[in-house]
């Protein structure tokens, strides 16, 4: 079980959202390279990455920042937003990137995605990211009729490296993960799930350590992270006694 910190990036700076709302953006570090470091200093293991511009621009917007970080820690790094071609991909994992994380081209061309986890195996993840159990798209802007359970199922047998699935709904509130919900996603497909949006406290990472909640590859923390809600050394020695 692997618990992710999260650097979420706007206009090169780390910032948490609110409820996936752009102009709800709160500043935590305006130095990604840093946190990066710090959540490495701190024991964690692997860092997930979200470009929150170039998921609007469907190309990259923060790459400057994104490749300070990979410059600056040696754990491995996967990121998501605004890759959407092949070109992208391979440019991404050229530059030391671990894994690549797929969101709208999933839903708009899921043949990429086939041929991107068949190209490079183990480095192409799913982002699924959704509103009221429907997959979103462009950012979160969009909504598409697609159940998050139908997207999944579409990339069974694929060699899709992992599923990130965020509750958009929870997303930055401290609401607590929606666990029903991914816990259901996880039972339907074999592809490793690893849940997002509104970890909120130990409460939740106690949780996490339960037996049936060992069929998730892990979970991802932002905002509770950064408040403290977390404590990182505990939470990281509890998932590990655990393991």
């Amino acid at each position: 079980m692997i618990l992710f910190p999260a650097i979420d990036l706007k206009d090169g700076q780390c910032v948490r959202l609110k409820l996936g709302d752009m102009d709800q953006a709160t500043v935590f570090n305006d130095d990604p390279a840093a946190q990066a470091k710090s959540f490495e200093d701190q024991g964690f293991e692997y860092l997930h990455v979200v470009d929150l511009n170039g998921a609007f621009a469907g190309e990259s917007v923060n790459g400057a920042a994104v490749e300070a970080i990979l410059k600056t820690v040696k754990f491995p790094v996967q990121l998501g937003g605004g890759i959407r071609t092949l070109a992208h991909i391979e440019a991404w994992l050229d530059r030391g990137l671990s894994r690549v994380i797929l969101g709208t081209v999933a839903v708009r061309d899921p043949d990429l995605v086939r041929e991107a986890a068949r190209k490079w195996p183990g480095q192409v993840a799913v982002g699924t990211d959704a509103k009221g159990g429907m997959v979103a798209v462009e950012g979160w802007a969009e909504t598409s009729e697609l159940s998050i359970i139908e997207l999944a199922k579409r990339f069974e047998g694929a060699g899709v490296a992992a599923i990130i699935y965020t509750d958009i709904d929870r997303d930055g509130i401290l609401a607590g993960i929606n666990w029903p919900s991914t816990l259901e996603l996880a039972r339907s497909t074999s592809i490793p799930v690893i849940a997002s949006g509104g970890l909120a406290s130990m409460a939740d990472i106690e949780r996490m350590v339960q037996p049936e909640y060992q069929i998730l590859e892990g979970a991802i923390s932002g905002r509770a992270l950064y408040d403290g809600r977390i404590d990182s050394r505990e939470a990281l020695a509890m998932l590990k006694a655990a393991a």
